[in-house]
């Protein structure tokens, strides 16, 4: 079993920040657009670099969605920048209509998703995100892990033509990918190869599935865990070449079960290979005010809870 390990802790929509300044110098193209929150996600590099390409919309996202739409039109590849519950929730008709329907080349980013966006609560806690967005026809769902993979998934997105949105988070999480580690947009990456069980994760339950595949392990148990940071599009041939070795399925993740990417696996299971499955997330309850970790472990999405989850689907298999 491979050891995993960080030197540091970092934010991932730091690594969006970065990503964006980055995608700014290679292609004059890129535009941003923000909701005034631009020190929340990190876009003030760019502002810096490119006064010119940096659009302050104020608190009127919906107008942001729409004015990036339009500018496509003329070229320019638009990443807009706000918190999740206000790239979604508050736009979705613009983001359907304009962006999705048209097949717009917008780059929706939103950080503060999940539970981990800690003390502002349940009404910006946004949980709902990902099933929203993917259900979205033309509209690719990445959710990397931490701060090396969200600066590489943003550099991807400048080659990727087509709506996108990119989900990422405020705490600090540990950073242990390779900075220098190419991104595949829907291609999953085996961390740990396993033989008992098959480990979906994605953002921030990936590194606590690492944690959870290390106490497996000194039970005796072979976790294969493996980094969906697409969800969609889904890496079938990833999920069915690593279930057809384990015989099970479990799946974890910082968001509603409903519309999740677990229950995005268990559809693909269903029609090519049923196996017993358990799936890790928010079981239909809004979020609340409190720590990151005091509500990743009261919700079950921390690593003791992953390998409850384990031990259940090992009975059941």
């Amino acid at each position: 079993m491979k050891e995993y390990t960080y030197t540091e802790k970092k934010d991932t929509r730091s690594g969006f920040g970065q990503g964006l300044l980055e995608a700014g110098k290679i292609n004059q193209n890129v535009v941003a657009l923000c909701a005034d929150l631009t020190g929340s996600l990190m876009m003030h590099g760019f502002k810096d670099a490119f006064p010119e390409r940096f659009f302050q919309v104020g608190i009127a996202e919906a107008n942001m969605m729409g004015v990036a739409a339009g500018m496509t039109i003329g070229g320019k590849i638009p990443f807009t920048g706000t918190f999740a519950n206000f790239s979604t929730g508050r736009v979705y008709d613009q983001i359907r209509q304009s962006i999705a329907y048209s097949g717009k080349n917008v780059k929706i980013c939103a950080s503060h998703a999940g539970l981990t966006l800690g003390e502002d609560g349940a009404t910006h806690q946004m949980l709902e995100d990902i099933g929203m967005m993917k259900m979205l026809p033309n509209m690719s769902v990445i959710v990397p892990c931490d701060h090396n993979q969200t600066r590489a998934a943003t550099l991807a997105l400048l080659n990727h033509e087509g709506p996108a949105y990119l989900r990422f988070g405020r705490p600090k999480v540990p950073n242990f990918t390779d900075p220098g580690e190419a991104f595949e947009i829907g291609k999953a990456v085996v961390l740990n190869e396993g033989r008992d069980l098959s480990l979906f994760a994605t953002g921030h339950l990936v590194w606590e599935a690492l944690e959870a595949a290390k106490s497996l392990h000194a039970r005796g148990i072979s976790a294969e865990v493996i980094n969906v940071h697409t969800i969609k599009p889904l890496d079938a041939d990833c999920v069915l070449q690593s279930v057809r070795k384990t015989g099970c399925a479990l799946t974890a993740e910082e968001h509603q079960l409903f519309g999740g990417m677990g229950e995005s696996i268990a559809a693909l299971l269903a029609t090519h290979h049923p196996v017993p499955m358990e799936m890790v997330g928010v079981r239909d309850r809004f979020g609340e005010s409190g720590k990151p970790a005091d509500l990743m472990k009261k919700y079950g999405l921390d690593a003791e809870s992953i390998v409850g989850s384990a031990l259940r689907l090992l009975d059941r298999k």
